[in-house]
């Protein structure tokens, strides 16, 4: 309890030394947090980059063993398993469906990326738009002194007015870290599922099938 007590009470010394700016700043923070931690929960959930069973009962469908294909199948969580199950009850043509109901799972994971990236964009430019507003207060002050300039009126001013500027880029360079490995993520899973629909819509066994069809017996 302690310790939140005195975090509290340095968040709240930031904010009325920072100004309005700096309590916007906090607030977005403090949302991008919880946008974050619910999408790591979520990604946990739905079993992202844990394709194990998956790529096993992709590998068995490869190989012609349709029934091993549906136990390693039956083990997986993954996301993925409903567009796999359909990709291997559909016909070779059905591509753009099973390609479209995948991109429909992958818009529900990357619900949120959108608002990552405009505070990782947006929050150093409030920041600055916070430092503009405390240069100006701190000369008005210098003005107001008139010949009586004392240098620290002005140096006061200008590191308050830095201190939005910092907050800023505090808040934003985490935001772009993270938002950078949920999209490298997501990268990694369009991969996956590209790769495990082709594979099951032409199966390397049907493939053998074919040439060893299409090649004239010398008998």
């Amino acid at each position: 309890m302690e310790l939140i007590s005195t975090l509290v009470d340095s968040f709240r010394q930031i904010a009325q030394t920072g100004g309005p700016v700096v309590v916007v700043l906090m607030g977005v923070a403090v949302l991008t947090l919880a946008v974050a931690i619910y999408k790591v929960w979520q990604f946990r959930m739905s079993a992202v980059g844990r394709h194990k069973a998956l790529s096993q009962a992709v590998a068995s469908w490869d190989r012609g063993d349709t029934v091993a294909a549906q136990q390693a199948l039956s083990r997986s969580k993954s996301y993925l398993v409903p567009v796999v199950t359909m990709a291997m009850s559909s016909a070779k043509d059905d591509l753009e469906r099973l390609q479209a109901e995948a991109e429909t799972r992958f818009a529900r994971l990357e619900s949120g990326f959108r608002l990552l990236d405009s505070v990782a964009q947006l929050a150093p430019l409030l920041g600055l738009f916070g430092t503009v507003l405390g240069m100006i207060e701190a000369f008005q002050s210098l003005q107001a002194a008139g010949s009586q300039v004392d240098p620290s009126i002005l140096a006061g001013g200008i590191w308050v007015a830095l201190l939005t500027t910092a907050v800023g880029l505090v808040v934003a360079m985490p935001t772009a870290l993270i938002l950078s490995w949920l999209e490298q993520r997501m990268e990694a899973e369009r991969v996956i599922t590209d790769k495990a629909i082709l594979t099951i819509l032409s199966p390397a066994v049907r493939s053998e099938k074919a040439l060893a069809d299409t090649v004239p017996s010398h008998g």
